[in-house]
């Protein structure tokens, strides 16, 4: 884990709320929400020198579409970072005293448990929401959903024909690499081009130290459709390339149909998760199956290796070096 150290250059840090003007990095800071956001702000924060303690109203932390045990892994490896965990509970409020912050916390399950943490810093990052207020859309007879999204058809059309919306405002998962691709599609539709997106093909990542990245379903979307599965994993420990950069912490696992082999799900926990997920999507979009990935010759020593060895335990059930 890199030093930490006591004080930044910048006086302005630019964070998910806006601008935080500080000289000196915090001694004690809390984040509501160890989402994504939470935990990259959190993680860096934590890097800077700060005592972070993140609080999440989940019993996980990464959010809603996380892999379980990747998510547990992730949270263990913070945790020896440095950073603090309180799972499973609420804030219920907070108030300003002098220069320190008082936040009050219950438990999710049991509200007579409840408690008060101490800070200089309280960071809110609870999500993101469509910007959709305010645009004159109603005037225009476009209603939006319960989570104030536009509704589009398959070719990012509106109610009104001649009006189209992509990205955050739309329904799918928030992110820069969707909407970009939805422009892209949306533009070729109207120019009269096919109109296709796999919203099952868009990876996510989190950019924390290891990273996360994941494309496809998770094991508990997978228990929960009845879908049949098999599993393939390789630890990073075994990986030659993580070894000599002494970046072993991580895996990456493989989710393949168990009647056909067909890649369901891949999900990366480890260095450079965020470049070689890449290489999971383009073979979930061509519909590869883990026998595919495991065939394909991966230069060594690499990184992008740990994915072919968990290919392979997919497909055969056993990886070769390990």
């Amino acid at each position: 884990m890199a030093q930490k150290t006591k004080a930044i250059d910048e006086e302005q840090i630019v964070s998910s709320t806006g601008a935080l003007s500080l000289k000196e990095v915090p001694k004690r800071m809390v984040i509501i929400g160890a989402g994504v956001i939470g935990l990259e702000l959190g993680s860096v924060w934590s890097r800077l020198g700060a005592e972070v303690t993140a609080v999440e109203f989940l019993p996980l932390i990464g959010g809603a579409a996380i892999d379980g045990e990747v998510s547990k892994s992730l949270q263990k490896i913070l945790t020896k970072q440095g950073l603090k965990f309180k799972m499973s509970t609420k804030v219920t409020g907070a108030q300003k005293e002098g220069s320190v912050i008082k936040i009050n916390l219950e438990d999710a399950q049991d509200p007579n448990k409840k408690e008060t943490l101490d800070c200089e810093v309280l960071l809110v990052c609870v999500g993101r929401r469509p910007y959709t207020e305010n645009l004159g859309l109603e005037e225009l007879g476009i209603e939006k959903d319960k989570k104030g999204r536009i509704p589009v058809n398959s070719v990012f059309q509106t109610v009104v024909p001649n009006i189209y919306a992509i990205g955050d405002c739309i329904h799918g998962p928030m992110l820069a690499h969707k909407a970009e691709d939805e422009g892209i599609i949306c533009i070729e539709g109207i120019m009269g081009g096919p109109v296709h997106i796999d919203y099952n093909c868009v990876p996510s990542v989190i950019y924390t130290h290891p990273e996360v990245g994941w494309v496809g379903k998770s094991e508990e979307a997978l228990k929960s459709e009845g879908v049949d599965y098999k599993v393939g994993k390789f630890p990073y420990m075994a990986n030659s390339r993580a070894k000599t950069n002494n970046d072993t912490d991580g895996f990456v696992k493989v989710l393949s149909d168990k009647a056909t082999d067909r890649i369901l799900g891949t999900h990366i926990i480890g260095p450079t998760a965020g470049e070689l997920i890449n290489e999971a999507v383009l073979a979930q979009e061509y519909g590869a199956s883990s026998e595919d990935v495991s065939r394909v010759c991966h230069a060594h020593p690499t990184c992008a290796e740990a994915l072919k060895e968990a290919s392979t335990a997919a497909y055969s059930g056993k990886p070769i070096n390990f």
